[in-house]
């Protein structure tokens, strides 16, 4: 019995090899568009998943200002903020945020699933969201995947 292929196998910084992948966010919704780039971000679906190390894919995703939202939450769901002073508690909703800074919604989505520590910081550097169909990371060779290839 050949008893060193039961070694688990734990990444590193050095032994992790990202990819650089593509999805397009055009009516697709958003929950599950972000819980879907949470996994791979944080390299959930990578055979050597370890939990300490970055080990996720860079994403990036285009189209940021054609996702879909079901039902009336584009104006009832609420997003709260507060400014750190006496009554600046401030109030937003979906709508608002897709007309001044469209990539802000599902960058604010996805960060909600990630780790709330150094890991999570450092895992949200490797999303890259636009809110048109082109980017600059053509120099990387990404490759394109569709949300249910995931």
């Amino acid at each position: 019995m050949d008893t060193l292929s039961y070694k688990t196998v734990s990444l590193n910084a050095a032994t992790v090899e990202k990819e650089w992948l593509v999805i397009d966010a055009t009516d697709l919704a958003l929950g599950r568009l972000a819980s879907r780039v949470a996994l791979v971000l944080r390299g959930k679906t990578k055979p050597g998943f370890t939990p300490h190390v970055d080990c996720g894919d860079n994403v990036i995703v285009i189209n940021a200002e054609k996702v879909a939202l079901k039902g009336d939450k584009m104006e009832n769901r609420v997003y709260t903020r507060y400014t750190g002073y006496p009554g600046g508690q401030r109030f937003t909703t979906p709508k608002e945020i897709l007309a001044k800074r469209p990539a802000e919604l599902i960058r604010r989505s996805v960060r909600g699933m990630l780790p709330k520590t150094r890991l999570g910081d450092q895992l949200i550097k490797n999303l890259y969201v636009y809110a048109g169909p082109e980017h600059p990371h053509q120099g990387q060779n990404p490759r394109e995947i569709k949300l249910n290839e995931i």
